[in-house]
């Protein structure tokens, strides 16, 4: 087998690029359909004008259904996901919920110019997000794991992309905001850049075994899992072997996990083996929950942090209202909501390849991590003025945006620290 010292290099810091990239790929979908929150809005919940007085439509309570329908997905692709990956190909899990994910995206920037009643454009709203997370969550699972091939600071290279594809989302909403053109034209060319952006990931992760650093990492973890799997039959053929001769009253002890005996009948020994695919799920499933043993701790912290985070982002953060009236108010959710917490969640992915504290075996890292619950509170008695049962604690602006400040650095540390330490 290949040593480290054998690898190539990473000419032009190629493959930590592509990586960036993918990382940036995978959440995309999703921030794009969270930060046009308000193009969603505007377009289901319209007013009717009734003898002059203004008849209100059906409210559609977009944000909450959308984080809902985008994280159960989420969660059940990627359990799905760890006990299938190895019946599909890689290539058919990444090429293939790309190519799933952009047409998608093209229908949403498609819908933009085609009209359609709010009841039916709402359910065509809400399957894609179950359908783009579905195939978003297979993508950043399989990504995870081929990341986690290369050397340790490719995984942090590949978060970091994550975290900016949130800020890039939100960038792209200002624009779109900014631009002098109409509300459906500005919408078509929002949802054109995801199109774009998938696009380039899709090409990047064919681009992947071209590179010869790459290919290096890749070839060697197979010739290890095949290195491997050889010396566990040789080991398993030996205590056979040795079970066999070693017993003489013409009952032995079968070989396999099964516990079931082997006869003897004049002199050919009759197996009672497991068949090869059964005994492959057992190890596989066994495989799994001995790894999941080794890694609940760091799993609790990554599924209490973002639970955290969506039970508040982006739901109860895009009621909260500014102080000062005009043409602020068109940019203010989407500067000291979506951009700052992006932003900060960026910050906070990229820090971690810098310092990691606390260590992973102390116990003051869950306690960290469970201690973020206080900020649910904080941003519900920010300035919400859609929950009147609520006082309004942090009226002013700069409040607002020093807590999501803080609400998403700690949020971006906790969950790369957290993906960090658990392949350790």
């Amino acid at each position: 087998m290949k040593n480290r010292t054998d690898a190539p290099r990473d000419r032009g810091w190629l493959v930590g690029i592509t990586f960036f990239i993918l990382g940036l790929g995978t959440l995309l979908p999703w921030n794009f359909f969270m930060t046009a929150s308000m193009y969603f809005n505007r377009r289901l919940n319209k007013e009717e004008w009734s003898n002059g007085t203004v008849v209100a439509q059906k409210e559609y309570y977009f944000n909450n259904w959308m984080t809902l329908l985008s994280q159960l997905p989420l969660l059940l692709c990627t359990l799905l996901n760890s006990f299938f990956y190895q019946r599909i190909s890689e290539m058919v899990r990444i090429a293939g919920s790309l190519v799933f994910i952009l047409v998608l995206f093209i229908l949403t920037a498609i819908l933009v110019k085609v009209p359609m009643e709010e009841h039916r454009f709402f359910s065509v709203t809400m399957a894609t997000i179950w359908f783009i997370n579905s195939f978003g969550a297979v993508l950043q699972g399989s990504l995870f794991g081929l990341v986690g091939l290369l050397p340790q600071r490719y995984s942090a290279v590949f978060m970091s992309g994550q975290g900016l594809a949130g800020t890039f989302a939100a960038l792209a909403m200002l624009v779109s905001i900014a631009s002098d053109t109409d509300f459906d034209t500005a919408a078509l060319g929002y949802f054109i850049t995801p199109c774009v952006g998938t696009l380039l990931t899709l090409l990047s992760y064919l681009l992947l075994p071209r590179l010869e650093f790459a290919r290096f990492y890749l070839d060697k973890s197979r010739s290890y899992e095949v290195e491997t799997t050889d010396e566990l039959l040789k080991e398993s053929g030996t205590e056979q072997n040795g079970k066999l001769n070693g017993k003489a009253n013409g009952t032995l002890a079968n070989g396999d996990a099964s516990g079931e005996e082997v006869e003897v009948e004049g002199g050919s020994p009759k197996h009672n083996f497991l068949p090869l695919e059964q005994a492959e799920d057992r190890d596989r499933k066994s495989t799994v929950m001995e790894v999941f043993k080794k890694i609940w701790v760091m799993a609790f912290c990554v599924v209490f942090v973002f639970t955290v985070t969506l039970a508040v982002f982006p739901a109860i953060t895009v009621d909260v209202k500014t102080i000062y009236p005009g043409k602020w108010e068109s940019y203010f959710i989407s500067v000291c909501c979506f951009l700052i917490f992006n932003v900060g969640d960026w910050i906070g992915r990229t820090v971690t390849s810098l310092f990691q504290w606390p260590p992973k075996e102390s116990r003051l890292f869950p306690v960290l991590v469970v201690s973020r619950v206080v900020f649910v509170p904080l941003l519900m008695f920010c300035n919400v003025q859609s929950r009147s049962y609520l006082p309004v604690l942090f009226s002013h602006d700069a409040a607002f945006a020093f807590i999501m400040m803080l609400f998403s650095l700690s949020s971006g540390y906790c969950v790369c620290l957290s993906m960090s330490y658990a392949p350790q």
